[in-house]
């Protein structure tokens, strides 16, 4: 009562000082508003008035000049600095009734109490506005593994006020972050939430709401059964995020990554809104008609044994993150060590030229008996008998052209 009273006092002493035209006000009114703007954007503090003739525009934080307006003009030679190239009144609009002043670029600073007073000559009113800044830059969630450990965190680059964090395992059991660590002591703060992966655990799920901006985000990691493949086989890796988890309309990423100790290798890219795909292995596909589906499941061809490890799909959008890992192992295919394979692809191959060279040896050696064992020919027909003994043994072995001597 004693502050409103001031304020009648105060807003009863402007017109004197603004000029004769605003000294028949009669009437002070209060009321209160609740204005919450984002940090860095634009906002609008609202404040209407009924419209009359020597309008008078006052904005007040505390005791600072934020904005001035009367004899038709802005007059701002006493404006705070803070708010120079700041604000505005919507000069089109005055008459019309409309003093609501529009802010840009907003700051923590300018969280306060403001007070909008307007006269004309039919009266004179006053508002209160608070204003109050929220910051809440999308979270992510990261999974991340060393030689022993393995662990998530939940990062957020820019929140304030400072959310309510929640961490919770299987079955929706609430634990406590092994390692928090925030920057910034008065705001807005850089936030890092982090617990470690039991091996008990298969799903995690990481919670960040911002109370002020009712805004909340969900981070949520899932860990598949281990695929056992032989060398050269295919694997479907499975991702396919749940609809109550993504709604069908949002906007959203999908990153596949091979983890290894320290480090992530980026495999494959798509981006919804763009429907952008990038592939960095020829061994890897993504089939048309499952991402149209969304169904997000990778594809490795032709496994080799260093394909043997873990794989993370991260689906990210504004409002959550769903990280699913799974672990291959490929083994070897059921083949003769190469020591052994060579001395017997060696012996095949001569085996092969043996058999191939065995008949001519045998037919030279018989064909050789032959002259040498057969008696000499007689006088009678000698000619005639040794052509035809010696035709008889060679066509033996000559290869049968499948035609008889007909005659």
């Amino acid at each position: 009562m004693k502050a409103q009273a001031v304020l009648a006092f105060f807003f009863t002493l402007i017109p004197s000082l603004c000029g004769p035209q605003d000294a028949s006000f009669s009437h002070v009114s209060m009321n209160e508003q609740i204005v919450t703007g984002r940090l860095g954007e634009d906002v609008i503090l609202p404040c209407s008035f009924e419209s009359g003739p020597n309008v008078v525009i006052h904005w007040k934080n505390q005791d600072t000049n934020v904005y001035s307006y009367y004899r038709d003009s802005d007059q701002l030679e006493k404006q705070d600095p803070r708010y120079v190239n700041r604000i505005s009144l919507f000069h089109g609009e005055i008459h019309n009734g409309n003093a609501s002043l529009s802010f840009r670029r907003l700051t923590l600073q300018d969280e306060g109490i403001y007070i909008c007073y307007v006269g004309t000559s039919l009266g004179k009113i006053t508002k209160k506005i608070v204003l109050k800044v929220g910051a809440f830059v999308t979270p992510v969630m990261k999974y991340e593994k060393n030689t022993t450990n393995s662990f998530l965190i939940c990062n957020v680059l820019s929140v304030f006020p400072y959310p309510i964090i929640t961490w919770k395992v299987d079955n929706n059991t609430s634990i406590s972050e092994n390692n928090g660590k925030e920057v910034g002591s008065l705001g807005p703060f850089h936030i890092n939430s982090r617990v470690n992966i039991t091996g008990s655990n298969s799903s995690y799920q990481c919670e960040i709401e911002n109370p002020l901006l009712k805004q909340t985000w969900t981070g949520r990691w899932t860990r598949k059964d281990v695929l056992h493949k032989m060398q050269s086989e295919n694997v479907l890796l499975s991702c396919k995020p749940e609809n109550s988890f993504f709604p069908p309309n949002q906007d959203f990423t999908v990153t596949w990554y091979r983890v290894e100790s320290g480090s992530a290798l980026l495999l494959a890219y798509f981006k919804n809104s763009s429907q952008e795909t990038l592939i960095n292995q020829p061994r890897l596909s993504w089939k048309e008609e499952l991402i149209n589906s969304r169904d997000f499941s990778l594809t490795v061809k032709d496994l080799h044994l260093s394909d043997s490890g873990e794989y993370l799909c991260d689906i990210s959008s504004n409002e959550s993150t769903l990280l699913t890992s799974q672990t291959v192992h490929v083994e070897a295919s059921p083949r003769a060590p190469a020591g052994i394979i060579v001395p017997v692809l060696v012996a095949v191959v001569s085996a092969v030229l043996l058999l191939s060279v065995a008949p001519r040896a045998v037919r030279s050696r018989r064909c050789i008996g032959f002259h040498r064992e057969r008696h000499p020919p007689t006088n009678q027909d000698s000619s005639s008998a040794g052509t035809t003994e010696e035709n008889v043994a060679l066509s033996d072995y000559l290869p049968n052209t499948g035609t008889e001597d007909r005659s």
